[in-house]
Parts: structure tokens; C-alpha cells; sequence
């Protein structure tokens, strides 16, 4: 996750720089450079401008490693290969300078416009890349390389649906064209459609079955499938010859998928190797933190608080870090101290939530509005009657996990994993609010027509298919965030079950604030009052869902389940039609693939230690109960 920095004039720091290099103020513009570099290390410009200043100044060796930076960052700046080339020839290095003059010479024979595109991209101008490849485009529709470009303009921009359009017109012009292959394979995945991305990763493999970056994308496509069996291996394979960094990346990336495959030694064994070989090792402490199960050691907290201390802003890495020491502290019960970092992390983050409470609240009621009874009762009839999908729903940390491994213990019901396919219809359907990824527009319900629920019903089943891969009748979503959705489940899939999970609202509340969760997801955790107003829309909408649709939802209270897990397990699996079976109670033996943050917790037996947890902090949760008001009522009665 990348957080956003304070502005710079980036452009007019350099013409700055460029200004008092012509007034021959060369070390005042070196000094404007650095300050610029500071706030975008990555832009080309600057270490070509560092490149003229040096020139100016005789010191052909640093002005060559600044123009190397520069074309490493940017290899279409036509002005840098050429003073390299001079300055190479100067040197007497004759290879370096060929080098160089060709890379002048291919740059002169490319079309002008798309060398400008390419430049402003590399140096993140995108409007203006957009605007020069789009003009160039328009006398010139058939350059593949030029829409290509186009399509990796519109990545950048989050237009996905415009770019996957784009790459695929392209590979029907040009199937043998990898590069865009490999980006349609990224888009892809972004709009979680792993199967496909796993699709055209294959076709790559099979053309160059070594190539680092297809293995990557194929790698990334069989996680996001929950296949982690084939990525455990093939990232082996490619840290035998990796660089420090990669290897750095590949053994977190490893530890994460041993975690989810229940191989919790060897996920500890490379996310300590991440830390030793990443310049940032802060979200490998973090990982190991995300375990849940993992108790660091004196020397490792010392680590982590050094390096805490040493954060020169409000970035990731120091978010990470303080999650970690949060979790740290309170395994050694020292609760203020935890509670100093979490604390301090939420605040760091919550600065760039984009949550809103007000977009919530005007969500629930606009969905109340159109979901009501008589709205149900006239679709009566609607939807694909397979009774296969289990949805497991409601707040994250709630115990949806321990829910989810009991039923998938059960020999008839397979689990996969938060599915996103619901969430998808929903924005295609309604749109989707920017700050909160909520239905914009939940009146649009109202013009689906019976086919049309008949249709996303049997796609559904269709787009979930590739997630199931015993065979068992039953399978769970267990996509927390769908309770926003259960008119629309209810819709397509009528005879689906759906479980909403209810734990105590304080100790529900606790848990999200000590959760950093990954880029985008669950906005609203990161702040007291948020925290309680998602909670008290959540409560809302279940309320008007149990009006609108009587005893269509079960529900399971977290804590009952606890007390007497055999009493509450029976009930369970009679609400969802199913024999009771004893593997149900030792669900923590079930050795399935887990991915959310309690995946080391349910593989452990039941106990009450998560309870009351919250009440160690209970002097600094005041906000969070005040805020929470009625809903604490209604939970306690």
C-alpha cells in the first residue's frame, strides 16, 4: 500500500533548477534538485537536469551515474542517451557509447508522439501521456504498440474495464504480442478474475515456460484461487537465483502462502528470512504479528522499536510496525503500552480511510427504501433454485472464521474463501460510492427483471466454480461485507443459506481496531466512531433484512458458540439442513487453506481467552462505547 505524501511542485522545482543552471548558479540548482528528489526520487527529469549540472561543473563521473539513473528510470529520454554517448566517447569507453548512440538512433526511428507518451508515462503524467497517444492514435488506429501503451496508461489510471478491453483488441491483432498478455493477466486479477488471469499465465508459460514474470502472474492467479500447493514450490524455484530484493519479496510472498496452507513453522522460518533480506522489513514484523500465534522475542521487540522510532513519517512502514508492537505488547500484558501503539497506528491510517459514515447511513436507508416486503413477495419466484451456496456474513472479526471451519469440517460443505463475485454484481448493478465502495444507486434492483436474476444466479454458480475442487454439494462464501448485499443474494440464489455471525459489539469493535487490514478493505476500523457507526449501520440493515425477509437469515452469537460449541454446532447444521457430524467439533483439525487473519486461531480448539480481551483495554474504549449508544442495548438484551 502506497499512502499519500504531502505535494511538491514537482515541475516547477525543476524549471527552478533548470533556470539557475542557465544563470550558471549550478550548486544552488543542485540544491533545488535534491529537495525535489527527496519528494519524487523517481522522476527522470531530475537526474537528467543533475546530469547538465554536472556536465557544467567538469565531473564527468557523477554526471554519468545521474544520467544512468535517469534512462534506468526512463529509457526514452533521447537527451540523456546522448550526452551518455558523448560523455562515454570522451572516456574512451567505445562499447558503452555504441550502447548508447543506438539507443538515440531507435528512439529517432520511433514515431515523435509516442516517445513524448512514453516519457510523460514513465515520469507518471498521465493525463497528458493519454492525451498525446490518443491524438497519435487517431491518424494512426492500427499501432498496436501505441495502443498498448494506451492500455498501461488507463492501469495506471484504474480504468480497468477500459483497458482489458483494450489489451484483448490488441491480442486478437497480434495473439504472439506477451507483453500485453501479461498485462491482461494483471488486469485481470485486479478485477478478481483469477481463473481467466490463470488462463492467459498459462498461454505465456507455454511460450517461455522460465520467464520470471509469467511464473509471478501465474503464481498470483493460483493464490487468489486458494490453490497454494504449486506457488509454495515454484517460489522456491525462483529464489535459487534471485537477487537480495527479490528474494526479499519471493520469501514473503512464500510465508504468506505457507501460513494460508496451515504450514505455520515454515511461514515463520521465511518471514524471518524477509526481514533479513528486505530494505523495509517492517510488513514481514507485521506478518509475523498477523499469525496471531506468534510471541516475539525481547530482542525482536527491541527490533521492531528501534526501527519504529527510526521512521522518518507516517508511511506503511511505520503503520506496520506499530500494529506489530500493539500485538507485541499485549502478549506480554502490558496493555498501556499496546494500547500506545495501536493506538497510534489507527491514527496513522485512519488519516487516509476513506470511509465515510454519512455515505453508510444514506446506503442503509436508500436500501430499505427499495428492499421491503412487498418487493420481495412480487420476486417471489425469481432466482436459480440451487441450494449450494452457504454465505457466511457481517462484521469482520466477528468469528466468521470459526464458523466457516466448522461447517467445512462437515463432509458435504466445502470452503473456499471471501469470494468477491457478489460484490462485483452489486457494483454493476448499482455503481459503487469512491469513498466507501458501497451500492451508489440501490433503486437500480428495481429494474432487474426475472431473467436477469435467473442469469447472475446461474453466473454465480458459473464464476465460483473454479474455487471448488472437492466436489461437495455445499460451499461457502464467506465474504463478510455481503450483508450489505442479501437482497440481492436472495434475489438470484432464493434457496441459499445465509448465516449472519453477532459478537458482542465491544469486543467485535476491540478486535477491528487491533486489525490492520490489506489496502482498501474494511476503511472503517481505523477509527472509534467509524468503527461504531459501520457496527450500528450493520445492525440497521440485519434488523431490516430479519423485517423483510422473516426467518430467512440464521444467525449464530459468537459467544454462545464458545460457552457450548457442541449445543450451538447441532442447531447450526440443522438450520442449514445438514446431519450433524462429530469432525464438526474438531474443526481444528481440518487442514483446508485459510486466508483471513484468524487462519492460525481456528486451527487451534475453542477457548474463551478472545472473550473478555477487549477488557483489558477497556479504560481507553470509552469513545467507542458512547459511540456505540442503543446498539450495546439491544446486543446485551
Amino acid at each position: 500500500m502506497t499512502l499519500p505524501t504531502a505535494p511538491v511542485d514537482r515541475d516547477g522545482l525543476l524549471q527552478q533548477a533548470k533556470d539557475l543552471r542557465a544563470r550558471q548558479h549550478v550548486r544552488e540548482a543542485l540544491d533545488v534538485l535534491a529537495k525535489l528528489e527527496r519528494a519524487h526520487p523517481h522522476f527522470s527529469r531530475l537526474h537528467q537536469e543533475r546530469g547538465h549540472c554536472h556536465i557544467v561543473l567538469r565531473n564527468a563521473p557523477a554526471a554519468v551515474d545521474a544520467l544512468q539513473r535517469a534512462v534506468a528510470l526512463n529509457p526514452t529520454l533521447p537527451t540523456s542517451w546522448d550526452m551518455l554517448a558523448q560523455l562515454h566517447r570522451m572516456a574512451g569507453d567505445a562499447p558503452r557509447a555504441a550502447e548508447a548512440a543506438a539507443r538515440v538512433a531507435m528512439l529517432e526511428a520511433l514515431p515523435a508522439p509516442l516517445v513524448v507518451a512514453h516519457s510523460l508515462f514513465a515520469d507518471g503524467d498521465l493525463a497528458p501521456a493519454g492525451d498525446v497517444v490518443r491524438a497519435y492514435l487517431r491518424q494512426n488506429a492500427d499501432n498496436v504498440g501505441a495502443l498498448h501503451l494506451l492500455a498501461r496508461i488507463l492501469i495506471q489510471q484504474e480504468e480497468l474495464a477500459e483497458a482489458e478491453t483494450l489489451l484483448r483488441a490488441i491480442l486478437t491483432r497480434d495473439p504472439a504480442f506477451h507483453a500485453a498478455r501479461l498485462d491482461l493477466a494483471m488486469v485481470l486479477l485486479q478485477r478478481q478474475q483469477p481463473l481467466a488471469a490463470r488462463t492467459e499465465a498459462e498461454i505465456l508459460l507455454r511460450h517461455a515456460p522460465d520467464n520470471r514474470d509469467y511464473r509471478k502472474a501465474f503464481s498470483a492467479a493460483c493464490i487468489a484461487l486458494g490453490d497454494y500447493a504449486p506457488v509454495i514450490d515454484l517460489y522456491e524455484t525462483l529464489l535459487t537465483d534471485a537477487s537480495s530484493a527479490e528474494a526479499g519479496e519471493l520469501r514473503l510472498w512464500r510465508a504468506n502462502a505457507l501460513k494460508s496452507a496451515g504450514r505455520q513453522e515454515e511461514a515463520i522460518a521465511d518471514y524471518r528470512a524477509a526481514i533479513g533480506l528486505r530494505p523495509d522489513p517492517a510488513v514481514a514484523w507485521f506478518s509475523l504479528a498477523n499469525l496471531k500465534t506468534y510471541h516475539f522475542t525481547d530482542d525482536e521487540v527491541a527490533r521492531m522499536r528501534t526501527a519504529e522510532a527510526a521512521c522518518a513519517d507516517s508511511g506503511m512502514e511505520r503503520i506496520y510496525l506499530n500494529f506489530a508492537l500493539g500485538k507485541a505488547m499485549e502478549d506480554r500484558a502490558d496493555y498501556a503500552r499496546s494500547w500506545h501503539y495501536y493506538a497510534q497506528g489507527n491514527a496513522m491510517r485512519h488519516r487516509f480511510s476513506g470511509y465515510r459514515q454519512d455515505v453508510a447511513d444514506r446506503c442503509a436507508d436508500e436500501l430499505q427504501r427499495v428492499c421491503t416486503a412487498d418487493f420481495f413477495a412480487a420476486r417471489a419466484t425469481w432466482g436459480v433454485a440451487d441450494a449450494a451456496p452457504i454465505f457466511i456474513l457481517g462484521l469482520p472479526r466477528s468469528g466468521s472464521t470459526l464458523i466457516e471451519q466448522i461447517l467445512a469440517s462437515h463432509s458435504a460443505v466445502e470452503g473456499t474463501q471471501e469470494l468477491t463475485e457478489i460484490g462485483r454484481y452489486a457494483r454493476e448493478l448499482c455503481g459503487a460510492d469512491p469513498a466507501c465502495g458501497l451500492p451508489l444507486e440501490p433503486a437500480a434492483l428495481t429494474h432487474l427483471r426475472a431473467h436477469d436474476a435467473r442469469s447472475l444466479g446461474a453466473r454465480f454458480l458459473e464464476d465460483t466454480r473454479a474455487y471448488r475442487r472437492l466436489g461437495r454439494p455445499f460451499f461457502i462464501d464467506k465474504m463478510p461485507n455481503n450483508f450489505w448485499h442479501i437482497g440481492l443474494i436472495h434475489l438470484i440464489l432464493p434457496n441459499a443459506t445465509i448465516i449472519d455471525v453477532r459478537r458482542d459489539p465491544m469486543a467485535c469493535g476491540f478486535s477491528n481496531l487491533k486489525q490492520l487490514f490489506g489496502s482498501g478493505h474494511q476503511e472503517f476500523s481505523y477509527d472509534m466512531r467509524d468503527m461504531a457507526g459501520y457496527y450500528r449501520a450493520y445492525r440497521a440493515m440485519m434488523t431490516h433484512w430479519d423485517a423483510v425477509l422473516p426467518e430467512r437469515i440464521v444467525r449464530v452469537r459468537y459467544e454462545r458458540l464458545v460457552d457450548n460449541i457442541e449445543r450451538e454446532t447441532r442447531a447450526l447444521l440443522d438450520r442449514c439442513a445438514l446431519p450433524f457430524e462429530p469432525e464438526c467439533l474438531a474443526f481444528h483439525q481440518n487442514d483446508r487453506p485459510i486466508r483471513t487473519p484468524s487462519s492460525e486461531q481456528v486451527r487451534q480448539p475453542i477457548g474463551r481467552a478472545g472473550l473478555d480481551q477487549w477488557r483489558h483495554y477497556a479504560p481507553w474504549l470509552g469513545p467507542l462505547r458512547v459511540a456505540l449508544g442503543d446498539a450495546m442495548i439491544d446486543d446485551e438484551a
